[in-house]
């Protein structure tokens, strides 16, 4: 059996800051929803595009939520998660957005107008990888940001 490894602040920013795909939970009226969401990563923040009557416009403003990323290597037993918590500001305004210091655009998937951006500070970053001896950085699929080996 592994032994989970705590991964440090710089190893989940370095996995998250690779990624384009996650998961954002939060509380509804009528109950917790987890939404698979496209995101970027700013200097401070996870971005993420939604549309103006989306599920995070109406219930993700000034929340708390959570917010994950993760791979999972099904064959050696071996994966890793990334876990961001934090409370959320939805920015609107063009001038606030242009201001924002980020390296790309999150670029939802879905179809449709998403003019809002969700953003959630990388205050609250945890996470964990299972088996030991390979790096995660060099098995994701679409890298975005330098590789960077971890222990």
């Amino acid at each position: 059996m592994a032994v989970p490894y705590e991964l440090t602040y710089s190893e989940c920013q370095a996995l998250l800051r690779s990624g384009v795909f996650g998961r954002i939970g939060l509380s509804t009226p009528h109950g917790p929803a987890v939404v698979p969401v496209n995101y970027a990563v700013s200097d401070s923040a996870i971005l993420i595009r939604t549309a103006t009557n989306g599920l995070l416009a109406t219930h993700g403003r000034g929340v708390r939520v959570a917010f994950e990323i993760d791979h999972v290597d099904y064959t050696f037993h071996r994966g890793w998660s990334v876990m961001a918590r934090g409370t959320t500001t939805i920015a609107d305004d063009p001038d606030e957005v242009a201001r924002l210091p980020w390296g790309w655009e999150p670029k939802p998937w879905a179809g449709g107008d998403r003019p809002l951006l969700v953003t959630l500070p990388l205050t609250e970053l945890t996470g964990r990888r299972l088996g030991a001896g390979w790096n995660p950085m060099s098995e994701l699929p679409g890298r975005r940001a330098w590789s960077q080996p971890l222990p």
